[in-house]
């Protein structure tokens, strides 16, 4: 499974140069002037992980392959987006496709960028948006609710659906985001929610944008968006957009070298794909041959068979059992028969809980 991750924010906060840096693309100009992405730029980016690097070197295999985020960069939005004003509802529908909404926030004084407001404020570029990503979601629930009233004659069950959209449209017309209305127990319901896809639904992560002076400690700016993000208890992640692509085109070692002398240690990239992780409770495995190193993404929590059915679905159908090493003890060891014939290479059954990092055989029989 991918992590999907679509960013959004104001014009000129930064979102096209983070997207150009982040993905090393150029197809989403960059430009001082607002809606210069006219289209919604997608690309799918490997995660850096240090474990597969050194299962790389550990075990030389023909090929490897890195877990997968694909960010989508929607144009600028404006107060008025959600009823048609700028680009409107055609970039919101691409967000509604996303696991989670990176929101870019400008945390930087520049009189050569100019500001859709006029004035650099965090907290009043957040509600912006927030609020035309409220509106959408009043609008996408309003023509639900209509089908659904239309369905719902002569029908029970329906009847029972439809009372419950209305709740949820009374909670949203009260200026509450969707992710707080607790969802009942009700299949049509619950199908229809899934379809929506409503965008105040999603896990957000806050992408404070500074300029280069404050990368080491951020400013009054940022901190304003960490305490907000806290308060939230939502993801939050630092970024000098600037930086970002400065960084591309250099090598693994100048790039560590420049972050160093800014007294970081991890790139925005890394940052942003590690909270979006921590955010949407995700962790990785993996697979480790002669043929190749590859990591997968699943849900903590998830079972072996859950695990084994991203690889494919004949896994989980199948399963019999899994053979785990610990990242940790493959790593300390010569190879896999070192590890079996030192015990740390366990047989676990269905009802294991994958845990991050571990290196896995799967056993299956269709």
């Amino acid at each position: 499974m991918a992590l999907s991750i679509g960013i959004v924010g104001l014009p000129n906060v930064g979102k096209s140069t983070l997207f150009n840096a982040l993905t090393k693309a150029q197809n989403a100009q960059a430009a001082n002037y607002p809606f210069c992405t006219i289209e919604p730029n997608k690309a799918t980016v490997a995660v850096p992980d240090k474990r597969v690097d050194a299962l790389t070197k550990k075990v030389h295999p023909k090929k490897t392959i890195y877990a997968s985020v694909d960010f989508i960069d929607i144009a600028g939005l404006v107060r008025g987006a959600s009823k048609g004003e700028g680009l409107g509802n055609q970039f919101l529908a691409n967000v509604r496709e996303c696991a989670a909404i990176v929101h870019v926030v400008r945390c930087f004084e520049d009189e050569n960028v100019t500001h859709v407001d006029g004035s650099v404020s965090p907290l009043r570029d957040i509600e912006t948006i927030e609020t035309e990503l409220l509106l959408a979601d009043i609008q996408a629930v309003e023509k639900r609710l209509e089908k659904m009233i239309k369905m719902a004659k002569g029908n029970k069950e329906g009847k029972v659906a439809a009372d419950l959209m209305q709740g949820l449209l009374d909670h949203l017309n009260s200026g509450n985001t969707a992710s707080t209305y607790p969802l009942p127990e009700n299949e049509l319901f619950s199908s229809a929610w899934h379809e929506l896809g409503l965008l105040t639904a999603k896990p957000v992560i806050y992408c404070a944008n500074f300029d280069e002076a404050a990368i080491s400690q951020g400013n009054a700016f940022s901190q304003s968006v960490r305490d907000l993000a806290t308060s939230r208890h939502a993801g939050f992640a630092s970024v000098c957009a600037q930086l970002e692509e400065e960084l591309q085109g250099l090598s693994p070692e100048e790039q560590s070298e420049m972050l160093a002398s800014y007294g970081i240690s991890e790139s925005g990239l890394e940052r942003i794909i590690r909270t979006g992780y921590e955010t949407l409770g995700l962790c990785s495995y993996f697979t480790a041959g002669p043929d190749e190193v590859r990591a997968w993404t699943i849900r903590k929590g998830w079972k072996a068979p859950q695990a084994a059915g991203v690889i494919h679905t004949d896994f989980e159908r199948g399963f019999i059992r899994a053979e785990v090493i610990s990242y940790e003890d493959y790593m300390s060891h010569p190879n896999e028969a070192a590890c079996r014939a030192d015990g740390v290479l366990r047989v676990e059954g269905k009802d294991y809980p994958v845990q991050d990092g571990d290196v896995m055989h799967f056993l299956f029989n269709v």
